[in-house]
């Protein structure tokens, strides 16, 4: 079945950075909307960048926006989210969510930003 699994979350300073990876099985990246959300604790899960099924088009939330990037490998079927000058209100669980004909979430990554 279709599986996104996210990987390089962790904890990091104020200012650092961060790079986080979506890696899809079971269907191409370059047939589906790829986005990334994150859940602050305590709060609902938002929605934080989204690639568009060409890679011609990306989006982001405005609280992230010059401070994130989204991309993609098509030959690795990797997603990309490339965290810089992270901040503590960016820290969240981060998911990645496919929409290939419905929706699919992974189970999420830590993001702890904090001296």
């Amino acid at each position: 079945q279709v599986q996104l699994v996210e990987s390089g979350g962790g904890l990091v300073q104020p200012g650092g950075s961060l790079r986080l990876s979506c890696a899809a099985s079971r269907f191409s990246i370059s047939s589906a909307v790829m986005s990334w959300y994150r859940q602050p604790p305590g709060k609902e899960r938002e929605f934080v960048a989204i690639i568009s099924s060409t890679g011609g088009s990306t989006n982001y939330a405005d609280s992230v926006t010059g401070r994130f990037t989204i991309s993609r490998d098509i030959a690795k079927n990797t997603v990309y989210l490339q965290m810089n000058s992270l901040k503590p209100d960016d820290t969240a669980v981060y998911y990645c969510k496919a929409n290939w004909y419905r929706d699919y979430w992974g189970q999420g990554t830590q993001v702890t930003v904090s001296s």
